[in-house]
């Protein structure tokens, strides 16, 4: 490959730990929110489900722009909104009239910034010259989970050394690797996603492709069995399991984070020895069993061994459909990748808000809202068998 597109390829791979800082920062504060600011848990339920639910229409609104303003532009803005929204969480609740409000604020301004990266990240290296491209989606999805592992493991230490009510100060210290990776963004190459300069595939011609509609609804269920756990990991097992808050989000959301990337690096490595239909299929089902554990062992070490085996098990459901995706439909275009990125940003915020209202109404029982959230990761097994009934028979 030329080394100038292995520098986009890096670039790219920031991108996604820049996502994974948005995603996953705010969450580690759901606590302290809660106190500092007397947000009740419904209005911090509330927060993921704006995070993604800004995200899902950026992802819809994209279609229309990307192409016309073109690649560049649009992922130098992504990574300026992202570091934006960072540093405004750390000044508008202090100014706005009620604090939720200037979260709220904040939380959109990073949230268009992570909408877009979705969108962007993955047809740019798509389009980069490589031998597998299955492998390197896959890989390229790990450093979403090295992001989000990095950000528990050093915002956890910052916590435990400067004490929680600095947390503003690492707010801006994660805004200047957005800021950073933009400048990145002005020099490296693009490759054309299409070839020649053919357009892809229109809105209205995917709608007609039954293999388009499983494989948006398995991106709906990726995004809502990986968020279901992760989103409330640190709260899951601070309160539910009655742990430090040190330990539980050493244990809950980095351990989730640590082995989702592992499930994703073994696929990068070794994608060309593993059938990746097969591969899908038996982490559905291992998702099923560590949903479960996580709501059903009387025992807090093993629902968070639990926790751990769900980040494994989700590892290869989101780079895996758009690996399917990009097989059976290959002249998809922007259109494709944006409507996935929309069904996973859906699932993202219907997963965590879906367990946190069922949690609300059983006395904020975590463990049972867990439990309801088991829904997803069974019709992502399901969508995966008619998908292949489907791709057997004729179109």
């Amino acid at each position: 490959m030329n080394n100038n597109y292995n520098k986009t390829i890096a670039a790219c791979f920031v991108g996604y730990i820049v996502q994974a800082i948005v995603n996953n920062f705010a969450p580690l504060l759901f606590l302290f929110f809660q106190r500092n600011y007397r947000i009740p848990l419904s209005q911090i339920t509330l927060l993921v489900t704006f995070n993604f639910g800004v995200q899902l229409f950026v992802d819809l609104l994209s279609v229309g722009f990307i192409d016309k303003i073109g690649y560049r532009a649009s992922m130098i803005t992504a990574h300026i909104m992202s570091a934006a929204g960072l540093f405004l969480l750390t000044v508008l609740p202090e100014i706005t009239p009620v604090p939720f409000t200037g979260i709220l604020i904040a939380v959109m301004i990073y949230a268009i910034g992570g909408g877009l990266l979705e969108v962007l990240v993955s047809p740019v290296v798509e389009a980069c010259p490589s031998d597998n491209k299955e492998k390197a989606m896959s890989m390229l999805h790990s450093f979403y989970c090295w992001g989000h592992a990095g950000v528990v493991l050093i915002s956890t230490l910052f916590f435990y050394i400067a004490g929680i009510d600095n947390w503003k100060m690492l707010a801006v210290i994660w805004a200047l690797i957005p800021m950073g990776n933009a400048l990145v963004f002005v020099k490296v190459p693009i490759a054309p996603l299409m070839e020649d300069g053919e357009p892809g595939l229109q809105i209205t011609e995917l709608f007609k492709r039954k293999v388009f509609w499983i494989l948006l609804v398995m991106m709906v269920c990726a995004g809502a069995s990986e968020q279901a756990v992760s989103q409330w990991a640190s709260t899951f097992a601070e309160n539910g399991l009655g742990i430090s808050k040190t330990a539980g989000d050493l244990a809950g959301p980095m351990a989730f984070a640590v082995l989702m990337g592992t499930s994703r690096l073994f696929y990068g490595k070794y994608g060309d020895r593993i059938h990746l239909e097969r591969f899908m299929i038996y982490s559905s089902g291992l998702c099923i069993l560590a949903y479960l554990g996580i709501s059903l062992f009387p025992v807090p070490q093993l629902s968070l061994l639990s926790c751990a085996v769900c980040g494994l098990s989700v590892g290869i459901m989101w780079p895996g459909t758009f690996s399917k995706a990009s097989a059976a439909l290959p002249k998809g275009g922007t259109a494709m990748f944006a409507l996935l990125a929309l069904g996973g940003d859906i699932g993202c915020s219907a997963g965590p808000t879906f367990a946190g209202m069922v949690s609300g109404a059983l006395e904020d029982d975590l463990k049972m809202g867990i439990l309801a959230a088991i829904l997803f990761p069974a019709l992502l097994l399901m969508g995966m068998i008619l998908c292949q009934k489907m791709q057997r028979a004729p179109d």
